[in-house]
């Protein structure tokens, strides 16, 4: 029998998913000497090379591509065969691994990590915020037990669950209280300002307006809600954001809210997660919590 650690299995999928022998090391908190030596004795015990070696870089062998998805899974199971244990016992205890996206997890997530702590004190929660398609990759690898979302995601692998609908609120510089209100047709014609490429938001926003994913004539990018409603609020455009970023990202900002005729854009929140994941039931527990915090908010 061939005696491979996980946490050699660890280190090689680390390792071939940074690319990058020092990378991978920051990420699994170990020195580089002591992951090149793990993954040489893994090479060694195999009896076949799993990287070339590289000066700047490392790549896989054809070897190597295939080994890494079998280490994956074998990382996977591993993960589940421990949610199994939690999920055998009476109350939900130990880690909880939740990914949020960047539009939902400054205004939700108070909320929710308070009323988590309240029902669940013997809970150790790990959030993640990064944009859908990292999360439902990082689910698909088992490094997340479930993600706060934009729905639908459609993926065949994993269970979705609506939590909350809200709306997209209109942001123009204040000096526009009173301009009449654009119609989504009107919007196109607009210096409309929009987050980055991969946030979800984005793609929901040019579909209201009825826009191509391409960046359209005078469209600008930003990183975060809150830069593009400071930029509104400088007179470079207008913008849509969530109606629960409005309290928070508007309170600083010389800007005008407005909602758009029905039918209004909307957007479902709602959660995911592994349907081979054991803690389906406790996880569906979570979402009614996540469900009770998103009602309660101001």
């Amino acid at each position: 029998m061939i005696n491979i650690t996980l946490k050699q299995l660890r280190y090689f999928e680390a390792l071939a998913r940074h690319g990058h022998f020092g990378k991978a090391a920051e990420a699994c908190a170990i020195s580089q000497p002591a992951l090149s030596m793990q993954i040489k004795e893994m090479e060694e015990t195999l009896g076949a090379s799993l990287i070339e070696r590289g000066p700047r870089q490392v790549r896989l062998t054809h070897f190597g591509e295939v080994a890494v998805e079998r280490a994956r899974d074998i990382l996977r199971a591993a993960e589940e065969l421990g949610d199994l244990a939690r999920a055998s016992r009476d109350r939900l205890v130990g880690r909880l691994r939740i990914g949020v996206i960047p539009t939902i997890a400054p205004y939700l997530l108070p909320r929710v990590i308070s009323a988590l702590t309240v029902h669940h004190p013997e809970l150790e929660i790990h959030v993640r915020e990064t944009v859908t398609p990292k999360l439902i990759q990082e689910l698909g690898e088992g490094k997340l037990d479930t993600a706060i979302v934009a729905l639908p995601v459609s993926e065949a692998s994993l269970a979705e669950t609506p939590l909350f609908s809200e709306t997209f609120m209109l942001v123009r510089s204040a000096s526009e209280a009173s301009a009449p209100l654009p119609s989504a047709d009107t919007l196109r014609e607009m210096r409309l300002l929009l987050l980055e490429e991969g946030h979800c938001f984005r793609d929901q926003a040019l579909s209201f307006c009825n826009l191509p994913s391409g960046p359209p004539r005078e469209m600008l990018d930003a990183s975060s809600l809150s830069t593009l409603v400071q930029m509104v609020s400088a007179g470079m455009g207008v913008t849509l954001i969530p109606e629960m970023a409005v309290p928070v990202e508007t309170r600083s900002a010389s800007v005008s809210i407005s909602r758009f005729e029905n039918p209004e854009p909307t957007r479902t929140v709602g959660m995911v997660w592994r349907k081979s994941s054991p803690l389906a039931g406790q996880l569906n527990e979570i979402a009614d919590i996540v469900r009770s915090s998103a009602e309660s908010r101001p």
